[in-house]
């Protein structure tokens, strides 16, 4: 069995909170309990926790597309409370969809012999949905908890997760499911 991380994706007060540059809506709300279950199951059990934070420099140029966001050192750029990290969990900085464009976030999975990920977090068909491509491209056993993700967009959201069922190889589970 190969030793499995948990990675919460972009679950940022920007993203989760109203009145967040870019709130998510009522799904972010949703998926919050979810992926607080699964945050108590992987440490209970020990497994490693890592945050993927979107981490933008004022100047950047993803914001030609989105409103700004997620500000290096604003409270919008903080993960919300309900998740909030434990000494020891890793917190990866990120300027792009993916967690592992120009991130270490390979080397560290390296590093904690880490070869099954559990994906969790915002957006599906943006930031979860790259991740996981990214993760498949380097063989990574990928799980994606479905009902620990959450878009703006129901119909993309529907759509990114059967591309990462059908297309990546990703493991689509429920959090009663056994991770």
């Amino acid at each position: 069995m190969e030793k499995k991380a948990l990675v919460i994706i972009d679950m940022l007060n920007d993203f989760v909170k109203e009145g967040g540059a870019l709130y998510v809506g009522d799904g972010a709300k949703q998926v919050i309990p979810v992926i607080a279950d699964v945050l108590e199951k992987a440490r209970h059990e020990k497994w490693p926790v890592i945050y993927l934070c979107d981490q933008h420099t004022s100047t950047d140029s993803e914001f030609e597309m989105f409103p700004s966001h997620c500000l290096a050192g604003t409270e919008g750029g903080e993960i919300c409370a309900e998740l909030a990290p434990q000494e020891g969990e890793i917190i990866i900085p990120k300027r792009r969809y993916s967690g592992f464009f120009g991130t270490d976030l390979d080397l560290t999975l390296r590093e904690l012999g880490v070869g099954e990920l559990v994906l969790t977090g915002v957006c599906t068909n943006i930031c979860v949905l790259y991740t996981a491509a990214d993760a498949r491209m380097r063989h990574y056993k990928v799980k994606v908890l479905k009902d620990g993700v959450a878009s703006f967009d129901e119909q993309a959201h529907q759509f990114a997760l059967q591309e990462m069922e059908k297309t990546l190889g990703v493991e689509l589970v429920s959090r009663e499911a056994d991770l």
